[in-house]
């Protein structure tokens, strides 16, 4: 195997890892169920927009699999992952946690911990930001340990606010 090939392998290798932690299951209502329940509709967009940061991660990710990888469309999933990061806060409000019987992976850590956990939903705008720079310098090694660097906010957040249901 060339050098650049098992370059890319254990960029992609690492990238992968982390990006597993990212997108995480999240867990999902059908609609019936969702409609039976006094479930608030928050709930459901803050678990929709986290798929989506997921899915931009899968974006990434195949990218940086590929033999050439497209910095635009990096970019733009950064984008994505950054503008959704940016609404994590705002998308749990009080007395929506598992704890309150809602279908929810979030702990009551969130609102026991609300400096935290601000700070957490932070770091991840931050480092997706990062990643729109960078992916703009067309860098693919760079790209890859910018992945890292947003997979681990990815599971600083999960490890303190995230019901681990694996």
């Amino acid at each position: 195997m060339k050098q650049s090939t098992i370059f890319r392998v254990s960029i992609a290798t690492g990238a992968l890892a982390i990006l597993a932690a990212c997108g995480g299951d999240v867990a999902e209502t059908d609609e019936g169920a969702a409609a039976a329940s006094d479930e608030p509709a928050i709930i459901g967009e803050r678990q929709s927009n986290f798929e989506g940061i997921g899915d931009a991660f899968k974006v990434i990710r195949g990218q940086l699999e590929g033999g050439a990888p497209d910095f635009a469309a990096i970019g733009s999933a950064a984008t994505d992952i950054n503008e959704r990061a940016q609404k994590i806060t705002d998308h749990f409000p009080a007395d929506t946690s598992v704890d309150d019987g809602y279908d929810t992976e979030a702990l009551a850590t969130i609102w026991e911990k609300p400096a935290e956990f601000e700070k957490a939903a932070q770091d991840l705008v931050d480092a997706s930001a990062e990643m729109i720079t960078i992916a703009a310098g067309g860098d693919a090694a760079a790209v890859g340990e910018q992945v890292k660097a947003i997979g681990g906010t990815c599971k600083a957040c999960h490890d303190d606010f995230r019901l681990d249901t694996d």
